[in-house]
């Protein structure tokens, strides 16, 4: 996914090959309209896109400017041949194996596509936030996943009665889930790889923006499971752009075990409010990095400056700097010159007042997930102020301490009541690949079940397997 803001759908097209109208409103009130075209890359050489333009008006009417989002870092132009290759050598193997083989060829495929697209636009496309850097990442992460150890089955307790009843608790897979996101193509990738390796279904639905990207990956998968002589329909889309499909996915409780969304708030809030599926949900990520009276402060604004601009559109980017008084006077400005043009900073009145390049923050700051290069700052009287300002304020997805006290460290991450507490590391860490899971199917924000980044072993429950000879109640 890549915004480019004030350039027009023709500054992206091939010179020779103006982009055409693929879908969308009615083109005498184009405020979003969907055009597939051809571009033209560094090389010389051309790809095909999807290209969605939306229009944005003033409170007067007068258009702006163009927001351009690449809708599908697409595979639709594979032949069936091309895909029918992917999944020809695949047979009788492990469904480990299958699965790593599967993801490997579907990396190998995929991966010419999304380069070309990602230099297609020069730099200024490619380094904006959520796109992958998509050829190493894509294949990389897919065949991590292929080399990780099985979870099903594994025992997590065993205990004997005195009765004689031995106990085990074992991990099992949850069933069929459902997986609802939106544009990012490698997240229908991600998603299959990782629920067939726990032993789960899994169905699609990936966004209209996505079609063509989550069909070719359901076909390589539903290819390669057949020729090893596994279930096919372990792997499903749904294959309708309705969006009826999703409210009856959410309603699916006879088919469907877990549905897991993954996208922008809305898509998170219409599953939370309209599902009667067991959910599991990734909400904003209103991150806080907060530094303590006892910081090195070098140290912060280096991890701090990664935390906040390394990519800006990522759920672990700190949104908010939370900064002791007693280091205030210091800090600010240290973290002002480090920052300079690259990100704004918004602050309260104490830190305004501190360096004049911070703007004015309002209350909406202090709950906003920005996704840009913006970040709030806050001056606060101790760490137990710190910690109130952050649990009042924070989404409870990630946050840091940069402290060099262990003990102030401790309190904080012990009173923090978020999935993931930093010490003295960028919140940009809050990621399943760099927790060894491989990949991620999201990062669960609540309490129940799986908390963080959801891997294998979170897509797995468990049962219990009592052992007896001939033991009776009494």
């Amino acid at each position: 996914e890549a915004e480019l803001r004030g350039m027009t759908v023709n500054d992206l097209a091939h010179p020779d090959d103006p982009p055409f109208l693929l879908s969308g409103t009615d083109p005498s009130d184009p405020q979003e309209i969907n055009y597939e075209m051809r571009c033209l890359r560094r090389d010389g050489e051309t790809i095909w896109a999807s290209v969605n333009a939306i229009l944005i008006f003033n409170q007067q009417g007068k258009p702006l400017h163009f927001v351009l989002t690449l809708d599908d870092i697409t595979a639709s132009k594979l032949t069936e041949e091309q895909v029918a290759e992917l999944s020809k050598d695949i047979s009788n193997l492990s469904r480990d194996k299958t699965m790593g083989q599967v993801a490997a060829g579907l990396a190998h495929e995929l991966n010419q596509p999304l380069t070309a697209i990602a230099q297609n636009a020069d730099s200024a496309l490619y380094a904006v936030n959520r796109m992958p850097d998509a050829e190493p990442e894509l294949r990389l992460t897919l065949e991590e996943i292929a080399e990780l150890p099985d979870p099903v089955g594994r025992q997590l307790a065993s205990f004997e009665r005195p009765n004689g009843l031995t106990i085990e608790r074992v991990a099992v897979p949850i069933g069929v889930i459902g997986m609802i996101y939106e544009s990012r193509p490698n997240v229908g990738a991600d998603a299959s790889a990782l629920c067939l390796k726990s032993g789960n279904a899994v169905i699609l639905r990936g966004g209209s923006e996505s079609r063509h990207s989550t069909r070719v990956i359901v076909e390589c998968m539903r290819n390669g499971l057949a020729a090893a002589g596994l279930p096919e329909d372990a792997v499903q889309t749904v294959g309708t752009t309705d969006r009826g499909a999703v409210a009856a996915l959410l309603k699916a409780d006879e088919f469907v075990d877990l549905v897991i969304p993954r996208g922008g708030r809305g898509l998170v809030e219409l599953v939370r409010d309209q599902a009667s599926v067991p959910t599991l949900l990734h909400l904003d990520g209103n991150c806080h990095s907060y530094v303590h009276s006892a910081a090195d402060l070098d140290k912060a604004v280096k991890v701090i400056r990664n935390a906040k601009l390394r990519r800006t559109g990522v759920c672990g980017a700190t949104e908010s700097v939370v900064v002791d008084r007693a280091v205030a006077a210091d800090f600010i400005p240290k973290f002002a010159d480090t920052m300079g043009a690259d990100c704004e900073l918004r602050g309260d009145a104490d830190a305004v007042a501190i360096d004049g390049r911070l703007k004015q923050a309002t209350e909406d700051d202090w709950h906003t997930e920005y996704l840009d290069p913006i970040a709030s700052v806050k001056i606060v009287d101790g760490l137990d102020e710190a910690i109130a300002w952050v649990e009042e304020h924070s989404s409870h997805h990630t946050d840091a301490i940069i402290t060099e006290d262990d003990a102030a460290a401790r309190k904080f991450m012990t009173s923090i009541d978020s999935a993931i507490v930093m010490h003295n590391a960028s919140t940009q860490f809050a990621d399943g690949g760099e927790f060894g899971m491989g990949a991620e199917i999201g990062i669960a924000t609540g309490k129940m079940h799986a908390r963080g980044p959801v891997g294998l072993e979170q897509l797995c429950s468990f049962k219990y397997l009592v052992h007896g000879d001939g033991q009776t109640r009494p």
